[in-house]
């Protein structure tokens, strides 16, 4: 362990609170006006409490439109090298990271990649906001891919609902490879809240947590458009001519 899994997140408080409501003040105004997206369903994200957002990936550039459907700070996964880059622009991207209260996660697979759980699960039992993209990495193809049963097994263990999202367009604002952002119509449609309390104490049975998964893999595919593949997204391979960004 590197002291960086299994680490419990700091809270909305302080730092990392101060540091989101600026880039929210900032950010998200020169965005809106820039790309102008079209955003529907806001009103299914509760204003308090624990809510997981579960959203289809197309971009690096979603988890700066999914920063739009709500006011409230938003944790996610964050890979575990952006916390571990050295230079001065890595320290300054792990710094970042950190200070907008992000869990890093191994994305090696297997245990590595499971204690990534433990801080997620306690950024809803703090009655906050988590986001996850249950793909487990963008999608290489523009398909929708199987879904990874960690957000299944997130929203058993905490009760917390599950908001489906579907972005569509954010591939063409920073394609693969891409460093500087373009303009290109985004949509993201926010759907209602699905709730799995019938199956409290079941978040270690394998087979309830596939059928949960495969449920808000649905829900999100009715929002996207996507096709569906019943196959896991495999990181596309890094060109020599493009930067390595997820």
């Amino acid at each position: 362990m590197t002291g960086l899994e299994g680490s419990k997140p700091s809270g909305p408080m302080g730092e990392s609170f101060v540091l989101y409501k600026a880039l929210q003040l900032t950010v998200v105004p020169a965005m809106r006006a820039a790309w102008r997206p079209t955003i529907e369903g806001t009103q299914h994200i509760p204003e308090s409490g624990p809510v997981i957002l579960a959203c289809n990936h197309l971009s690096v550039a979603d988890h700066y439109f999914l920063a739009l459907t709500t006011k409230r700070h938003i944790a996610t996964m964050a890979k575990i090298e952006y916390f571990q880059r050295s230079g001065v622009k890595g320290r300054l991207i792990g710094a970042t990271v950190r200070a907008l209260d992000q869990v890093a996660v191994d994305r090696s697979g297997g245990r590595k990649s499971a204690m990534a759980l433990g801080p997620s699960e306690q950024v809803l039992r703090d009655g906050r906001v988590f986001a996850i993209f249950p793909e487990g990495t963008r999608s290489p193809d523009g398909l929708l891919h199987r879904g990874k049963t960690g957000v299944a097994r997130l929203a058993l263990a905490t009760g917390a609902p599950v908001v489906p999202i579907g972005m569509t367009g954010t591939e063409k604002v920073l394609p693969f490879g891409a460093t500087v952002p373009r303009l290109a119509k985004v949509e993201v449609r926010v759907g209602e809240p699905l709730e799995f309390s019938r199956y409290e104490g079941m978040e270690n049975n394998r087979v309830t947590l596939r059928a949960v998964t495969d449920q808000i893999m649905y829900a999100i595919g009715e929002l996207s458009g996507q096709e569906y593949v019943d196959t896991y997204a495999r990181r596309r391979p890094v060109k020599k001519d493009e930067k390595k960004d997820d």
